[in-house]
């Protein structure tokens, strides 16, 4: 794992933070998926909560925002585009009430199933040179540096 980690940075430089490596890795990431979804008009936030509604369909505006890392009024923006696309749609609550249950189209199961061979492909270019015991060990890392500060965040509300 030692490649993508040392970033190739000269020895008598210090390191950059883990922060920053962090975020580099994200924004490289996004640059990725944004450029490979742009000719199909769909960004890389919304490819997230696509996938999201894939694993966990009937879900409310409210969770897909907690699971798809957005604030809920960039979710409703974020929904009402993909809603337009015909990619999402909207039905309500069986259990009544005024909630709204968001679930992939038959569209929106057919653009995943064409754009997640070429997203990890992504992933695969990102993890090259990496063997399968280093990258199950990196996001086991990853996951357990987003639940501590998840559960930091939990403890000082």
């Amino acid at each position: 794992m030692q490649g993508c980690l040392n970033g190739g940075v000269n020895a008598a430089q210090p390191a950059p933070s883990i922060m920053y490596v962090v975020k580099q890795l994200e924004s490289a990431s996004r640059a990725a998926l944004d450029e490979l979804l742009r000719p199909a008009g769909v960004t890389a936030l919304q490819y997230t909560a696509l996938t999201v509604l894939e694993r966990r369909p009937d879900m409310s505006q409210t969770d897909l925002a907690r699971q798809s890392f957005v604030r809920v009024q960039s979710a409703a923006d974020l929904v009402s585009a993909l809603v337009r696309r015909g990619l999402v749609t909207r039905r309500k609550d069986p259990d009544g009430g005024r909630r709204l249950l968001l679930s992939l189209t038959a569209e929106g199961r057919a653009f995943l199933a064409e754009y997640v061979p070429q997203v990890l492909a992504i992933e695969d270019r990102m993890l090259e040179g990496l063997d399968p015991a280093d990258r199950q060990a990196f996001v086991s890392v990853l996951r357990s540096c987003s639940d501590n500060l998840r559960a930091g965040l939990v403890q000082h509300r």
